[in-house]
């Protein structure tokens, strides 16, 4: 009897609704690789983020007694929740398979990277999934590179529209 394959994973993750995005990652890190992870949720925290609400911009993961937590991400208490409302910035933990978790061990130990949330979104199938990436955090005079090209890009598009 032969096997069922495995389901090829999607190039680009299938981002029906985005919550929270960092945006300051991209600008800080150099992103090695990315990765999708589920999110395991309270109620409270399922409904607030439906709402809109949400912030990852100083949040990052981290792996401790081989699970992956999101830290310092911050959902704000629902509204219309009860007494049994969720703490705000409580960790939570990110849903990966083991070979992904060892991969992320391997990595922050040996290479010092860095787990950095990008975005927090919903699939398709309305399960609320987080971007996380592999990064290196960039120096000073990287950060003045990136700025220099993002300008010159700008000039460069401005100077071909006036001109073209």
């Amino acid at each position: 009897m032969q096997r069922p394959m495995a389901r090829p994973k999607p190039a680009t993750f299938d981002k029906q609704k985005v919550v929270a995005e960092n945006r300051k990652a991209r600008f800080n890190y150099h992103i090695e690789e990315t990765f999708e992870a589920g999110i395991a949720l309270q109620g409270t925290e399922v409904k607030a983020l439906r709402g809109g609400e949400g912030s990852i911009a100083e949040s990052y993961a981290e792996v401790k007694d081989g699970q992956v937590f999101l830290v310092n991400a911050n959902i704000p208490e629902y509204s219309h929740g009860n007494r049994l409302n969720h703490e705000p910035k409580r960790p939570r933990k990110l849903l990966l398979n083991t070979r992904e978790i060892d991969k992320f061990v391997g990595a922050v130990e040996r290479k010092g990277m860095t787990l950095v949330p990008l975005s927090v979104y919903f699939n398709a199938r309305g399960r609320a999934k987080v971007e996380l990436a592999l990064a290196k955090g960039k120096q000073a005079h990287d950060k003045r590179a990136t700025m220099k090209d993002r300008d010159w890009k700008r000039d460069k598009a401005r100077l071909m529209r006036d001109k073209g």
